[in-house]
């Protein structure tokens, strides 16, 4: 793996990580030594990425970020994929939501930042220990969805429409 590409995949690490990251996991999932990923931190700081040291590892200073909420359809096998989707292109799925004819306005929140996190989601809905809050409105659910820029957003926005899971619903638009 080229260093550029590697700390691409280290910067990927840090923003799908609820915690900090040590020095140690980080090379051993990179497949290098802690003072390479000291040097890769370094230079990654040096163009701008804002990682922080803790005493329990790396982590990325929390951003606000824009959001944005998509009005998706798709079936449940399709779940993978429209979050896979969203977070290949810089997303993260904050939570998710419906309009239930009785109910009215239900919400969820997700916290998918990641693949893995994607992956994890999924199996808990295969275990069936639950099932997808999309189901009780016929597949049509909305994602508040957060990225580091609108240029980020407009590309998942494209992404999902690729994709067949945008839909353009102004009565469950918020």
């Amino acid at each position: 793996m080229k260093s550029v590409e590697r700390r691409a995949r280290l910067l990927a690490l840090l923003r799908g990580s609820e915690r900090p990251l040590s020095g140690e996991a980080l090379g051993e999932a990179l497949g290098v030594s802690r003072q390479v990923i000291v040097q890769d931190v370094a230079l990654l700081r040096a163009e701008g990425a804002e990682i922080l040291s803790t005493a329990r590892g790396y982590r990325l200073r929390e951003s606000t970020g824009v959001t944005r909420v998509f009005s998706v359809a798709h079936s449940d096998e399709q779940t993978l994929d429209e979050l896979n989707t969203i977070v290949d292109h810089g997303g993260a799925v904050l939570d998710v939501q419906v309009e239930h004819a009785l109910y009215g306005s239900l919400r969820a929140p997700l916290s998918v930042r990641s693949r893995s996190q994607a992956a994890a989601f999924c199996e808990e809905i295969r275990s069936g220990r639950s099932s997808l809050l999309k189901n009780v409105t016929s597949g049509v659910h909305r994602h508040t969805v957060r990225a580091e820029t609108e240029q980020e957003l407009d590309e998942i926005e494209r992404a999902l429409s690729a994709r067949g899971f945008l839909i353009h619903d102004t009565k469950n638009s918020p």
